[in-house]
């Protein structure tokens, strides 16, 4: 400070600037810490390593765009410039993670990975190994993760690093954990608490050593002692500021340690509390569409009840008719809304349960169709089964019977009368068989094409009043086709029709 109000030298400046900078960021003042480097000019010598911070310290406070700017920018630096090139494409990958763009995602840790292989950096390798594994974990890609989980652990046994020994036994324990094999997930699990013991065991040789060091205190005090009748004015003096030092020391120590421990505890509220709001944000908006939705259909049913009893009263058969089937569909649909309701929260909650094995395609989609003729034959609609005898695919029964049936079931909904609905089997790939509901029904916008695919949590489609809507049904197919290593295309044209496309994995091995 003194040197930046007496000087005019620019160099100096950055200088001074960046080394303040530096200070503030080890002392996790990281507002302070960016306002210093914001200062520090485009000349500076070392700027790329100005860029580095700001990304980093944009990546700490969670501002993923921000961070990505600055890290893209420093891996168009060419490659003498002197940092690690590796942890830049690291810390690319994140930000694509965290923003859930998970190809790109996957293309930068894969760069930094290999990067880290040929510069031999075990404990970077195996971060970068659990966060591809944890990239592939969050998309349901468990095939893909579980390899990566495995090399992260075995490498640990490499190291001396306990927290990260204790990080790749838990993730070996969850993993196995998932896939029932409970037996050895117990022995990682208790891989696991050895290591944590061994953590505890290492904090408390901390702690011996922190009182062997003040009993060695103690020992030379007493030599002083032993010596204050040669020199009694020397001895007080070195003694009182041995004392001093001692006590800065402790404080300051314990100043570090408690300032640190805040700073940890509110990153952890924080993250709890975002966390929180955003859950809360959907249980709201779904009950407030759910209650409006089931709120609608009573209220057409009690109108339609009202006028029952006026034609029942009159003998108007054809009128009753017509307002029995009417309140058949309301029920109908009322129900449908129940059902996926239920499955989204056992899925939200992890209590659904789940099991891929092989399954002949075409009878599901039989077993499906047997259920919804009625549905059709009311509408008049014509309803071709194409699908291959000899598809079979790899998914679960219970989410497979779920997709298809809801897709179905928008597909009636949102068909006029006399149309067309389809199910066939597309040409297949090495990996995957493709299922297709087409209809010739309303269709949509391509505006409306594009967000139904996003990741949002909830999106409102109405047909008309008696159609219920809540979007619900198509994100629960969305993210059990997801949890099945699959993948929804939408094809569709306004006022011509849509086609569902479902890409599942292929089953070869069925005899």
């Amino acid at each position: 400070m003194k040197q930046l109000s007496i000087t005019k030298n620019v160099e100096l400046k950055d200088y001074c600037y960046y080394f303040r900078a530096i200070s503030f960021r080890e002392k996790m003042l990281l507002k302070e810490a960016k306002k210093e480097f914001d200062r520090v000019s485009d000349n500076f010598q070392f700027y790329y390593k100005v860029k580095i911070n700001l990304g980093e310290i944009a990546l700490e406070q969670r501002e993923f765009e921000n961070a990505l700017h600055y890290f893209r920018e420093i891996e168009t630096l060419s490659e003498n410039k002197f940092f690690y090139r590796s942890s830049v494409l690291h810390n690319i990958g994140l930000c694509y993670l965290h923003l859930k763009k998970f190809e790109k995602s996957e293309e930068y840790l894969f760069k930094s990975s290999k990067l880290h292989e040929k510069e031999n950096d075990t404990l970077l390798l195996i971060g970068s190994y659990m966060d591809i594994a944890n990239l592939y974990y969050i998309q349901y890609k468990d095939n893909q993760a579980i390899p990566y989980f495995k090399k992260a652990y075995h490498l640990s046994k490499k190291i001396k690093s306990f927290d990260l020994k204790k990080t790749a036994a838990k993730n070996m324990a969850a993993v196995e954990e998932n896939r029932k094999n409970f037996q050895t997930a117990l022995v990682y699990r208790k891989e696991y608490e050895a290591w944590k013991d061994s953590l505890n065991d290492q904090n408390k040789v901390w702690e011996i050593a922190q009182v062997e060091k003040k009993f060695a205190i103690k020992q030379k005090q007493k030599e002083v002692n032993v010596l204050e009748a040669e020199n009694k004015a020397k001895i007080a003096e070195r003694n009182g500021f041995l004392i001093s030092s001692v006590l800065l020391f402790i404080m300051f120590g314990a100043g570090v340690y408690f300032y640190r421990q805040k700073i940890k505890n509110n990153k952890i509220i924080l993250a709890q509390k975002n966390q929180l709001d955003e859950l809360n944000a959907t249980k709201d908006k779904l009950f407030s569409i759910v209650s409006h939705d089931l709120r609608s259909s009573v209220n057409a049913l009690k109108t339609s009840n009202s006028k029952l009893i006026e034609n029942l009263e009159s003998k108007n058969y054809t009128e009753l008719d017509v307002l029995l089937h009417k309140n058949s569909s309301i029920a109908s649909g009322a129900y449908n809304l129940l059902d996926n309701l239920l499955n989204w929260a056992l899925l939200q909650t992890h209590q659904a349960y789940f099991y891929q094995e092989s399954l002949h395609l075409s009878s599901i989609v039989q077993q499906v169709e047997y259920n919804y003729k009625p549905l059709m034959l009311n509408k008049n609609i014509n309803f071709k089964n194409n699908v291959s005898p000899a598809d079979y695919v790899f998914a679960d029964l219970d989410s497979l019977k779920i997709v298809i049936r809801n897709l179905l079931d928008n597909a009636i909904k949102f068909s006029q009368e006399n149309g067309t609905i389809s199910i066939y089997t597309r040409p297949s790939s090495e990996d995957f068989c493709y299922l297709v509901i087409e209809d010739t029904g309303s269709g949509m916008t391509e505006a409306m094409r594009q967000e139904l695919l996003k990741d949002t949590v909830l999106l409102s489609r109405k047909k008309n009043d008696d159609a219920i809507g809540t979007g619900l049904g198509l994100q629960l197919c969305k993210s059990m086709i997801y949890k099945n290593g699959g993948k929804l295309e939408i094809e569709s044209e306004e006022n011509v029709g849509t086609r569902m496309i479902i890409a599942l994995p292929k089953f070869n091995n069925h005899g």
